[in-house]
């Protein structure tokens, strides 16, 4: 019998099984891929956008401002989504394709998925060199495109239209890979989108997507639980794997049966409630006091979810040089770090094996009480810190604010500069998966965008909470153009832009390491002739957004609970002061690269200072 076949462009072949493609989620089934953002150029506007336009209901398609704010913004879906769901990013050939290159490596430092779909050159060549053609005189193959292998974990170009056969589900099961999950690239030869096939009809038959859960190696288990139930001084560190795997009941049952304290990574927060005893901070060099003290002592780490960023270890200076690890993650990369003891599957499935094979363990008491202590010392002192009036306005005092006025489901979004350190030191976890401080790439310009995406996937789960993002003025100068995206497409956003004149997080490790303020702060800029503060308030309204700049914390509390009440885009300008009123307490060692000769005495006493912090510092183990 001849096999039903469909007679499609490759770019209409390509929507119409991405249309197709589901996940269940909680009983539900949703399309995997909750539609896009694109930009169209000529290297996608006729063959795939004339595709898109007739799959517009299905998979709907956000205009964009800037593609590497597209990039954000998907990631943001994803992260809201937990990774179940992701979107696609279509940009033309040449500089539209070449500025997803920095969102696709955010993608694929975090684990997240994110379907790229760039406009490529011609297959035949007919044409070349064609406009945006980067030209490589020994390699006709080698282009723009090639750049992205290194920033994603799946990468083809589609030179015929029956290779997406292979091509469409490799891209799919690697986004849906727990282990592997990261960006896809498919680069599309402007005419090859356009060229037909007869696909076999089945291919586009509705699928029902589910993801892995691996079960962890008896044999790894019975090595942790050897060494688990020996501790004497154990801890968890909850990474934001855990969440990805929907186990943060499990982690709190495991920790709740053993009474092990628990600590969390930057992508880990709002694993625990704030408020669980067994929660002792966020850990490392934008962490706690307390979550750093129980690290300094613990025998027995129990690392979950996490790839153990030198932010989370300090560089691996914040445990004792004898203490070992257990590492649960899907990726066997990262379950093997620093010669951890490995358990290569599921957290979920992971966690519930461990808690059954501990038994009757429970952490001995003197050791628990310890942590809860210094947790209890660290709670006093973010109450001091956050509290309005106790200095000149500060990212701090404006997190407190929104923490003590916000809803416990809205979504808490932040990325660079100062912010991740304050957001992750100093808020108060209200609701698990609430809280997105993107710190695997720490882009500039997530804050912005990447909320915008988290607030379309927040507005089919949740659409009577609010997205919330925290904004320094250098990265609202950066990439502020989603602010005009949400209003057009109508997905409200909170921004709490906190205006300190530069980028002040930098001009402070500057200064920490002896060096003089050059080129960070406004002010501090030689080819600066006049230097001027920015209209935030005014150019975010022209933007369509609700804008005001307020004075004070008090005069913030006023302003949010008007932009809670807003039915549109509502900004918040503050100003803080750039040197004080920083978190000062809940620093891990960082190692950073300072300058071994100089003239500056600052400069080579500020070196010996922070190389003294190396003496801790573990050795590849």
């Amino acid at each position: 019998m001849t096999q039903p076949t469909i007679r499609l462009t490759t770019a209409q072949a390509i929507i119409r099984w991405l249309a197709n493609q589901y996940i269940q989620i909680d009983g539900a089934e949703h399309r995997v891929c909750g539609g896009g953002f694109g930009i169209f150029g000529h290297g996608n506007v006729t063959c795939l956008g004339e595709a898109l336009n007739t799959m517009r209901e299905e998979l709907p398609l956000y205009r964009g401002q800037n593609e590497q704010s597209m990039g954000f913004a998907a990631a943001g879906y994803a992260k809201q989504w937990l990774r179940q769901r992701f979107m696609f990013c279509t940009a033309s050939a040449g500089p539209g394709t070449s500025n997803l290159l920095t969102a696709a490596a955010l993608a694929h430092a975090n684990r997240l998925p994110m379907l790229l779909l760039c406009g490529d050159s011609f297959v035949t060549r007919l044409p070349d060199p064609v406009l945006q053609q980067m030209e490589n005189f020994n390699d006709p193959t080698f282009g723009v495109n090639d750049a992205f292998k290194p920033v994603t974990r799946y990468w083809d170009r589609i030179a015929h239209p029956a290779q997406i056969l292979q091509s469409l589900p490799n891209a799919l099961a690697t986004m849906l890979d727990p282990a592997d999950c990261g960006p896809a690239f498919i680069g599309l030869h402007q005419d090859v989108q356009g060229w037909t096939y007869d696909y076999p009809a089945v291919f586009f038959e509705k699928k029902v997507h589910r993801i892995r859960r691996q079960t962890p190696d008896q044999a790894e288990i019975a090595d942790a639980i050897a060494l688990l139930s020996g501790a004497k001084r154990p801890m968890i560190i909850a990474g934001g794997g855990v969440q990805y795997s929907r186990a943060v009941a499990e982690l709190t049952a495991l920790a709740e049966a053993h009474d092990i304290p628990v600590v969390e990574t930057i992508a880990g927060r709002a694993n625990m409630l704030d408020a669980h005893p067994l929660n002792i901070g966020p850990i490392g060099v934008t962490g706690s006091d307390s979550a750093n003290a129980i690290a300094a002592k613990a025998d027995v780490i129990l690392a979950v979810g996490t790839r153990l960023q030198d932010f989370t270890t300090g560089s691996w200076t914040a445990f004792a040089q004898d203490a070992r690890f257990v590492s649960v993650n899907a990726a066997r990369h990262d379950a093997s770090k620093h010669l951890s003891l490995p358990v290569v599957g599921d957290a979920k499935l992971s966690l519930i094996a461990l808690r059954a094979a501990l038994g009757g363990y429970r952490a001995p008491t003197e050791w628990v009480e310890f942590a809860k202590a210094e947790r209890a010392s660290w709670n006093d002192y973010v109450a001091e810190n956050t509290r309005a009036g106790n200095g000149p306005n500060s990212y701090a005092q404006a997190i407190g604010v929104v923490n003590a006025l916000c809803d416990s489901r809205d979504r808490i979004v932040a990325a660079a500069g100062g912010l991740p350190a304050e957001v992750t030191a100093n808020w108060r976890t209200l609701d698990i998966g609430t809280v997105d401080v993107e710190f695997g790439f720490s882009c500039m310009g997530y804050e912005i965008a990447g909320a915008w995406g988290a607030r379309i996937a927040q507005a089919q789960q949740e659409p009577d909470q609010d997205t919330i993002t925290f904004c320094g003025d250098g990265s609202y100068l950066m990439l502020n153009s989603d602010i005009y995206s949400s209003v057009l497409s109508d997905k409200k956003l909170i921004v709490m832009l906190l205006d300190n004149g530069g980028f002040a997080v930098i001009n402070k490790l500057q200064n920490n390491t002896g060096n003089d303020s050059f080129n960070n702060l406004i002010a501090d800029c030689p080819t600066v002739t006049r230097p001027f503060g920015v209209d935030f308030a005014a150019h975010a309204a022209a933007m369509g957004a609700t804008a005001e700049r307020v004075e004070n914390p008090a005069e913030l509390a006023e302003a949010f609970k008007r932009a809670k009440a807003s039915d549109r885009t509502y900004v918040i300008v503050m100003n803080v002061d750039a040197y004080e009123g920083w978190t000062k307490q809940g620093h891990a060692w960082w190692e950073v690269g300072t300058p071994h000769v100089t003239d500056s005495d600052k400069v080579h006493q500020a070196h010996l200072d922070w190389e003294s912090g190396r003496a801790n510092q573990r050795r590849g183990v």
